[in-house]
C-alpha cells in the first residue's frame, strides 16, 4: 500500500482536477497516460518484489504478493479511467463503476463460500484470485466506457510528455505518499516494534478494517466532490454553500457512526467473533472517533486539492506523519496496539483541524458559528440517545434505536437537508 505511490504518482488526482477544468484534453492525453501507467506498473512490480525479498518474504508470501501487485495495478488503472469519467461530471456512470469490482468480488466469493463447487475449505489464495478476476472485469468495462467517449486507443510512450505530466502530478503523489504513511504505518510499526508484533497487529486490524470499511463512503464522496469543486473554482462560483452542503452530508453521519460504535463497541466485536474482545473494543472505539477527522479531511482536503493548494497540504501531511510516527514510537512499547489507536486518533484530528483552517484562510470561507452550535447540540443529542438506548435489554434493538433517533433529529434540525442532495443532483444533471 505504501509503495502504491509508484504505481500512480499522483496521476489520478491531477487528471481528475485537470479534466474537470479542461474536458477537451481527454482525447489528447489518454493514449500517453495509459502508456505511462503501464510503465509505472513495471517499476512498481520490481520495487515491491525487491522490497519483499529484503524484508524476508517466503515463497508463499511472494506468490500472493505477485497477485496483489497485479490487483493494485488493476485498481489504479480503473481509478485513472474513472477519473476521466468523473472529470466529465458523468457521476451516475462513475457511481455504478465505483461499486462494480466489489460487487463482482462478492458474487465470486459467495459462490466459493456457499456452494460445494470447491469441495474444500475456503483458502486465502481464492480470495486473492477472486479479487483479480473482479478487478480485471471491472477494468475492462470501465475502459470500454471511456473509449466510447474517446474513440480508438493507441499506446504512446512520449518521453517529453511523461516528464511534463509527472512534473505536474508529483506533488499529488507526494501528498498521497505522506498520507499513506500516517494512515497505514501503524500496523507495520506494531509488527516490528513488539516481540508479539504479529498478534498485536492482528488485534489492531480487527478494528481498523471496520474503520476502513466506513471510510469507503468518504472515499466515494470525495471522488464526487473533487471535479465539482475544481469546476466551481475555475468558474469562480459560490463554493461556500457547496462546502457546507457536502460537509454536513458526510460529517453528520460520521458523528452518528462514531458515537454509536463507541456505545456498542464490545457488542460489535463479539458479533464479529473476534478474539481479545475487550482490547479490540477499546481500539475500535478510538478508531471510530478518528473517523470524524477522516470525514473532515475528505471535505476540506478535497477542496484544497481542487484549488491546487498542494504545497500547503504536503507540509500539513509531513507534520501529520511525524506526529503519527513519534506517538507510535512512544506509545507502542507501553500500551501496544492501543497506543497505535491513540496515535491514529491524535493524527487524524490534528490533520482535520489543520486542513479546515487552511481552507478557511486560503479560500476565505466564512465561519458559520450558528452551524457549529447546531453540531454541538447534535452531538449532545446523540450522546443522550446512546445513553437511553443502553437501557433496552436487546443490544441490537438499542443500537438501531440510537441510530434511528439520531437520523430523525438530524432531519428535524435540518442538519441533513434534502436541498443539499438536490444541489448535488443538479450538478450531475447540468453536466
Amino acid at each position: 500500500m505504501i509503495l502504491n505511490i509508484l504505481l500512480d504518482f499522483g496521476i489520478t488526482s491531477y487528471n481528475n482536477k485537470n479534466i474537470a477544468q479542461h474536458g477537451q484534453l481527454l482525447k489528447k492525453h489518454i493514449s500517453n497516460i495509459v502508456g505511462l501507467k503501464f510503465l509505472l506498473a513495471g517499476i512498481y512490480a520490481v520495487v515491491c518484489m525487491v522490497t519483499a525479498l529484503i524484508i524476508g518474504y517466503k515463497q508463499v508470501q511472494l506468490h500472493l504478493l505477485a497477485f496483489l501487485i497485479l490487483n493494485q495495478f488493476l485498481i489504479s488503472f480503473t481509478l485513472y479511467l474513472r477519473s476521466n469519467i468523473s472529470g466529465l461530471h458523468l457521476f451516475r456512470t462513475d457511481s455504478l463503476l465505483s461499486v462494480l469490482d466489489r460487487s463482482l468480488m462478492i458474487i465470486i466469493c459467495s459462490i466459493l463460500l456457499f456452494t460445494n463447487i470447491t469441495h474444500h475449505t475456503f483458502k486465502i489464495e481464492w480470495f486473492v484470485y477472486s479479487q483479480s478476476a473482479a478487478y480485471l472485469i471491472a477494468s475492462a468495462i470501465t475502459l470500454g466506457v471511456v473509449l466510447a467517449r474517446t474513440g480508438k486507443l493507441k499506446f504512446y510512450f512520449d518521453r517529453k510528455f511523461f516528464i511534463v505530466f509527472l512534473r505536474k502530478s508529483y506533488p499529488y503523489a507526494l501528498l498521497i505518499l505522506l498520507m499513506s504513511f500516517y494512515n497505514r504505518i501503524d500496523s507495520v510499526m506494531l509488527e516490528r516494534l513488539l516481540p508479539d508484533g504479529k498478534e498485536q497487529a492482528g488485534i489492531y486490524a480487527h478494528a481498523f478494517r471496520l474503520l476502513d470499511a466506513v471510510s469507503m463512503f468518504g472515499v466515494l464522496f470525495a471522488g464526487l466532490l473533487l471535479p465539482i469543486f475544481a469546476r466551481m473554482l475555475k468558474q469562480k462560483g459560490d463554493i461556500g454553500s457547496m462546502v457546507q452542503f457536502s460537509f454536513l452530508l458526510l460529517f453528520v453521519p460520521a458523528i452518528i457512526i462514531s458515537l454509536s460504535s463507541g456505545f456498542y463497541d464490545k457488542e460489535i466485536m463479539l458479533l464479529l467473533k473476534y478474539s481479545h474482545t475487550e482490547l479490540s473494543a477499546s481500539i475500535f472505539q478510538l478508531l471510530m472517533v478518528s473517523f470524524l477527522g477522516i470525514a473532515t479531511t475528505y471535505i476540506f482536503g478535497t477542496l484544497l486539492t481542487a484549488n491546487g493548494s498542494i504545497r500547503q497540504l504536503n507540509w500539513m501531511a509531513v507534520v501529520g506523519m511525524g506526529l503519527n510516527i513519534g506517538l507510535n514510537l512512544i506509545l507502542i512499547p507501553h500500551i501496544q496496539a492501543l497506543g497505535s489507536a491513540w496515535a491514529s486518533l491524535a493524527t487524524q484530528l490534528f490533520t482535520a483541524v489543520a486542513q479546515t483552517i487552511l481552507a478557511v484562510i486560503i479560500l476565505k470561507l466564512n465561519i458559520n458559528y450558528r452551524l457549529i452550535g447546531k453540531l454541538i447540540l447534535f452531538v449532545c443529542f446523540v450522546f443522550l440517545a446512546g445513553y437511553f438506548s443502553r437501557q433496552i435489554d436487546t443490544w441490537y434493538l438499542g443500537y438501531a434505536t440510537m441510530i434511528a433517533t439520531s437520523i430523525l433529529f438530524a432531519f428535524i434540525s435540518r442538519l441533513i437537508n434534502l436541498k443539499a442532495l438536490a444541489e448535488i443532483i443538479r450538478n450531475d444533471q447540468q453536466a
